[in-house]
């Protein structure tokens, strides 16, 4: 199967990016290097890691950078390229510091003004349809698993209340979810036989589509990481190591070619609840 490109990457080709749109500026204005250096003070040898993108700018360089080249209407877009950049790649140790609840609590500004929110999840139930044992499972791996303060209950509970998005109209959701999640065990089995139980009365919910993925489904489109899409204008990608955000058109359009194609290979309706029905029947309960 061809490999997804890694979003990491995609936050260093920003990077790169934005200095190339640095040395063009310079270019631009018929600078050298060391003309620029020495314009805004600077050892000569910045401009050239700056343009490499080995050394990280900041703001304060691009409104320097922008002055120097007589170019001072670029300065607000360089730096929304430069914001953009830098918080496409967030370790999550940087985002849980003091545990997993402001982390989900951080999130509920982003549901709330989103209309339409697409979700693939090859690995777990979606957060939106988690049940509180289920999530206390998933939730407690995760703060083992990264060493960090243990309020899972409070996170939990926050958690939860996100589920709110799901009523209070104006909103739309698709969720797909690969079959392999519907067996993986998170928790007891009676943990993951109420999740399922609970996962079919959410998908009757007027606001939501739920597809799934049937395991011997030909796949012209491969599994990718699991993704969610916020309207047109982000893509959030959740890795083992880091929160990516991505933002740029060319990788949105990417993205939103994927869910299309996964889409497609799903079945939806009393298809996709046999399916979860057979998950049940498998854990012993109906």
């Amino acid at each position: 199967m061809p490999s997804s490109p890694s979003p990491s990457s995609s936050v260093q080709r920003a990077r790169q990016s934005l200095a190339d749109r640095l040395r063009e500026l310079r270019q631009a204005a018929e600078l050298s290097g060391t003309d620029l250096a020495a314009a805004v003070g600077w050892h000569k040898s910045k401009v050239s890691r700056i343009e490499k993108a080995v050394q990280p700018v900041t703001q304060a360089d691009i409104r320097a950078w922008c002055d120097a080249c007589n170019a001072q209407e670029q300065a607000d877009d360089l730096t929304a390229s430069l914001r953009a950049a830098e918080g496409g790649y967030v370790e999550w140790r940087r985002l849980e510091p003091t545990g997993l609840r402001k982390l989900q609590e951080s999130y509920v500004p982003l549901y709330e003004q989103t209309r339409w929110m697409r979700v693939y999840q090859p690995h777990v139930i979606p957060g939106l349809f988690q049940t509180a044992g289920y999530a206390r499972a998933l939730l407690g791996a995760i703060t083992e698993f990264r060493n960090i303060p243990n309020d899972v209950e409070a996170a939990v509970e926050a958690r939860l209340g996100r589920r709110r998005v799901l009523t209070t109209g104006g909103h739309t959701f698709v969720f797909l979810i690969e079959q392999c999640v519907l067996d993986y065990r998170i928790g007891e089995p009676e943990v993951m036989a109420d999740q399922l139980r609970h996962l079919l009365q959410d998908m009757s919910l007027p606001s939501v589509s739920v597809g799934i993925i049937p395991a011997d489904a030909p796949r012209p489109m491969w599994a990718t990481e699991g993704f969610t899409v916020y309207d047109t204008s982000q893509v959030q990608i959740e890795l083992l190591t880091a929160n990516v955000t991505v933002s740029v058109p060319s990788e949105l359009n990417t993205y939103f070619k994927a869910f299309d194609e996964l889409s497609a290979l799903a079945v939806y309706g009393s298809a996709a609840r046999e399916l979860v029905a057979a998950s049940l029947r498998a854990l012993g309960a109906d």
